[in-house]
């Protein structure tokens, strides 16, 4: 088992900030794709961004120029950093990876082995 976990979600209002945290084994971290989703209810779960195992990083188009990944290798944490956050932006987010798979971003969602437990964000207008 691949442990992930998420912190950082929360509540703000439209045009605040949120930065999500997913730490991960230095395996996982150095080693598989790693990326957001989330899932709003009543909608399907859909990719927000992700880092591909060729340090490729693929963001939706919805959250480009808003979103932004980083990580720090020293505590192998994957980061989203959230600006000008709209109320579609509400839903429950995800970090996930994959050994499998060269690009996260590329496969159903449906295929990635390991999730973590998942964090809430709330954006009220």
């Amino acid at each position: 088992q691949v442990p992930l976990v998420e912190s950082g979600g929360g509540s703000v209002q439209a045009g605040g900030s949120l930065r999500l945290s997913c730490a991960a084994s230095k395996d996982t971290y150095s080693t598989a794709c790693m990326g957001w989703f989330r899932q709003a209810p009543g909608k399907e779960r859909e990719a927000v961004a992700t880092i591909e195992r060729d340090g490729t990083t693929i963001y939706a188009d919805s959250v480009k120029g808003r979103f932004t990944l980083s990580q720090d290798n020293h505590s192998n944490t994957l980061y989203l950093q959230m600006n000008s956050l709209k109320p579609q932006d509400t839903a429950m987010y995800y970090c996930a990876a994959d050994f499998q798979f060269l690009r996260c971003y590329l496969v159903s969602w449906r295929a990635l082995k390991y999730w973590g437990q998942g964090t809430q964000v709330t954006v009220s207008s």
